[in-house]
């Protein structure tokens, strides 16, 4: 059986030119970047906007294991499996993080016969997209502590600086004065903006320190997002490469679901919806986590309405958590008006057994369930699924979002914590109050509330697995992304600079001078 790997440099690529005008995208509207990457501008997406927008389809999980449940190679392969049924279908995911790459992970391009190319480029550096996003992020740290340095006109209080460094790896030395760029405010921008100029408005309005007053100093008060936004209008633009079978696929933007809101970027999912019938993504992690930002962040935000939902399980997921777990996602589903399958990522250890048992639960939790072989069989073995997802988006979807944007930050954390974690309450410490406090002085409480939690557990415990009852989530601090729109709630232990293994993936990299790539995956 070839690896991913092997499977990947096997495959027969065509130019991304031609898989551009076969998409509808014109020459002119076409950035290349070598032969098979190119950034597409935003150009394109004005001449579409008239037309009507296909079917949006959102891939989630299961609470995952530590290996992952495949729940990229599922989007890929329902996209490609969607084509070969003769429809017109994109793809869009995130950039992978260099960090997780070289750290447990390893390649985040899907797998087996369901991939993204060119898969080594896409796992690396790509079009550069985290590179620019880091550069915008130190430049306005640079120009903070350069302003406090040429005599502080702003009478910035330098124990009341909020802003850090990132870097795009897991480096646990760095953390306290470094974040993983994933994790940047910066990055979230770049997700949710529309176009340049609102990504220059988001950039102004990043909140880096307050003044000896207790008032918010902002990014546009020390004229950082001009030049900011010079460093991120190419990032700005989505990057199309190509499915294994040769279908466009939209990759960018790259934002943690356990600390930031774990979706790909708002431009590109608009721009597909415009280009295809249908369009599949992905969104971070589990229910509680992606899912739950996509439908109250960037739906909110885009004024996306999700036609169907796709909930990826595995039997090594289920022998972890067990089926009241997997119950309680569809659940979470469920609370979003949005219709949704189950789709089971065949392993090939998996035995007929087992998946009869998964199928057989399901039924009885009122829910289709089909069994996807994409890892093993490309879009061919993702057509049972393909048949019930074309039927669900069929179906009148009832989408609504949890909570009103007016409402009080308590009450959306609240409510989060108790319909989506199945939580009892939430405990808040002294430093979360005061910061609650903050954020109403300053009249940043209209606001949707993105989660910072593990993805290990519906609680924020990683060692609680299963469905977890009598419990409360504790937020240890608040924090206003005010450029990004949201504001972040950080519970339990979440880093925002995570660490390497004791093994780390980048142990078994390597690559020869003929520029044979080993041990990406």
């Amino acid at each position: 059986m070839l690896s991913d790997i092997e499977i990947a440099q096997k495959a027969k690529m065509k130019l991304i030119a031609d898989v551009a005008k076969k998409a509808g995208i014109k020459p002119e509207e076409i950035d290349l970047n070598g032969c098979y990457k190119a950034k597409i501008s935003l150009s394109a997406l004005k001449r579409l906007k008239a037309r009507r927008d296909g079917k949006l389809i959102l891939v989630s999980t299961m609470t995952p294991t530590q290996q992952g449940e495949g729940k990229t190679t599922i989007t890929i392969g329902l996209t490609q499996a969607l084509r070969q049924a003769g429809k017109n279908a994109i793809v869009c995911i995130r950039e992978p993080s260099l960090g997780p790459v070289m750290g447990m992970k390893g390649g985040a391009a899907g797998g087996g016969y369901s991939q993204v190319l060119p898969m080594d480029d896409i796992n690396l550096h790509l079009t550069g997209d985290m590179h620019m996003i880091t550069s915008a992020h130190n430049l306005l740290t640079a120009m903070l502590y350069n302003h406090i340095h040429q005599g502080n006109e702003l009478g910035i209080d330098d124990s009341r600086i909020v802003w850090k460094r990132v870097m795009d790896m897991n480096d646990r030395a760095l953390r306290g004065t470094f974040d993983i760029t994933a994790s940047s405010e910066v990055m979230a921008i770049l997700c949710l903006s529309r176009n340049i100029t609102d990504m220059k408005k988001r950039l102004g309005n990043i909140i880096i320190a307050y003044n000896k007053s207790g008032e918010p100093v902002r990014a546009r008060d020390i004229k950082a997002e001009g030049a900011m936004a010079l460093l991120m209008w190419h990032a700005l633009k989505p990057n199309l490469v190509q499915t294994l079978e040769n279908g466009p696929a939209f990759i960018h933007g790259g934002p943690f679901a356990n600390i930031a809101h774990g979706c790909n970027s708002l431009v590109a999912t608009q721009l597909s919806l415009k280009l295809a019938d249908y369009v599949v993504t992905e969104a971070g992690f589990g229910s509680d986590l992606g899912a739950e930002k996509f439908f109250n962040i960037k739906c909110r935000v885009g004024k996306l309405k999700p036609a169907a939902a796709v909930l990826v399980v595995t039997s090594q997921a289920i022998e972890r958590h067990g089926y009241e777990n997997l119950e309680k996602h569809i659940k979470n589903i469920r609370l979003f008006g949005v219709p949704a399958v189950v789709a089971v990522n065949r392993k090939t250890a998996d035995t007929k057994q087992q998946l009869d048992q998964i199928v057989d639960r399901c039924s009885k939790f009122g829910v289709d369930c089909v069994i996807a072989d994409v890892w093993a069989k490309g879009g061919k073995g993702g057509q049972a699924l393909v048949k019930t997802v074309i039927e669900l988006c069929r179906k009148r979807s009832g989408f609504k979002t949890l909570y009103e944007l007016n409402s009080p930050v308590k009450y959306k954390i609240e409510v989060i914590a108790r319909d989506i974690y199945g939580a009892d309450g939430v405990e808040f410490t002294e430093e979360a109050r005061r910061d609650l406090e903050l954020l109403e002085k300053h009249e940043l409480t209209d606001l949707p509330v993105c989660v910072a939690k593990t993805q290990y557990s519906l609680s924020d415990d990683p060692k609680v697995f299963g469905r977890p009852t009598n419990f409360r989530i504790t937020v240890r601090s608040l924090k206003p992304s005010a450029g990004a729109g949201f504001i972040v709630a950080y519970t339990g232990t979440i880093m925002t600079m995570p660490g390497l293994p004791r093994h780390p993936a980048a142990e078994n990299m390597d690559v020869n001078e003929n520029g044979k790539i080993k041990g990406l995956f």
